[in-house]
């Protein structure tokens, strides 16, 4: 068993497999800077802190076997909010792990590094990054091969669905995103609808990471359960949430980019099999929907760009979100007053 430091791990990903690991006995420490969260009740250890703040992780690494870096600034709108802070958070940061530490590193990226294409994609496709999460990711990923051949690299396909009890909702998810407008308005607006899209359950993140956290498997590989296009999406959605009415607009509801990926490798590589389906998600997500569990599901809190734009652009906050905004700024502010969330 080995001691596994989860970076980010108290965000929408690192909950399910937090668990997982301490399930399978390991010895696990979370380091996130609760960005998105007022508190972390998991009986873990865990360590409040940013993985630019170099003196205070480096520890913390000195006492991993294996890291898991989920800690990113995650999404296209979210990461043009500041570009500069982006590249050293999903970048540099990435840099700095690789000189710093020689144990395990388990990383995830991204399938939309491949852009929009027209075939299958394998983990031997051109690449054709469209954002600049894309390009990031793609450039940590390189720096990971060149620098640290023995990371495994994961292309996580679209993410849906929710995790454990304690751990982060998103709403800003095309399946999560479907079954909220579904359940609140009996409505979906398709835009083009034909379009496809890799999806994967957020648990099977941790189904695919977790037995290689001490394994010797190397390399990238596409991780994910199945293709389909956005209009097949809101049909099962419709399934699940009987009466919804699906509407095609002419305004974009997801972006248009259209891809295929194949998991055909990775799956064989990394023992995988029966992962959830996007029925699964929609199921999860609609019985959380229905039991009343989740209040408003347009906080911001439950949007990456939106949770972090008083970070980022408090300026761009109206006037009537100021003491809201003064409060989350408050809560990443050191005994000085020096704020240590990421600016």
């Amino acid at each position: 068993m080995a001691k596994v430091l989860i970076t980010g791990g108290a965000g929408y990903v690192g909950g399910w497999l937090t668990d997982g690991a301490i399930a399978e006995g390991h010895d696990v420490r979370v380091y996130d800077l609760l960005l998105y969260e007022d508190r972390y009740l998991k009986d873990v250890p865990f360590v409040c802190g940013d993985v630019l703040d170099y003196e205070r992780l480096k520890p913390h690494l000195e006492w991993a076997d294996a890291v898991v870096w989920l800690a990113a600034i995650v999404g296209d709108p979210a990461c043009a909010l500041d570009p500069e802070l982006t590249r050293k958070v999903n970048l540099e940061s990435v840099r700095w792990l690789c000189d710093n530490f020689d144990g395990r590193i388990v990383f995830p990226s991204t399938c939309s590094v491949y852009g929009a294409q027209d075939e299958e994609l394998t983990e031997q496709s051109a690449t054709n990054p469209l954002s600049l999460y894309a390009e990031l990711k793609l450039d940590a990923e390189e720096l990971l091969v060149s620098q640290r051949p023995d990371s495994l690299i994961l292309r996580l396909a679209t993410l849906a669905g929710v995790g454990d009890s304690y751990s982060r909702i998103r709403m800003d998810l095309v399946v999560n995103l479907m079954v909220v407008r579904a359940a609140t308005f009996g409505q979906l607006q398709v835009f083009g609808g034909s379009q496809f899209r890799p999806f994967l359950d957020v648990r099977d993140v941790a189904t695919a990471a977790l037995p290689h956290l001490d394994s010797d498997v190397s390399g990238i590989f596409n991780l994910g359960a199945e293709n389909g296009t956005i209009l097949e999406l809101a049909h099962k959605v419709t399934r699940r949430i009987e009466g919804t009415e699906i509407l095609t607009v002419d305004t974009p509801f997801q972006d248009t980019r259209n891809y295929r990926v194949s998991f055909e490798r990775g799956n064989r590589a990394l023992g995988l099999k029966d992962l959830s389906t996007v029925e699964d998600s929609i199921e999860r997500m609609s019985n959380l929907i229905e039991a009343g569990r989740i209040k408003d599901p347009s906080l911001a809190q439950f949007s990456n760009v939106e949770a972090l734009r008083p970070y980022i652009q408090p300026e761009a906050i109206p006037l009537g979100e100021e003491i809201r905004t003064a409060h989350s700024l408050a809560r990443h502010t050191n005994q000085q007053g020096a704020i240590v969330g990421p600016r």
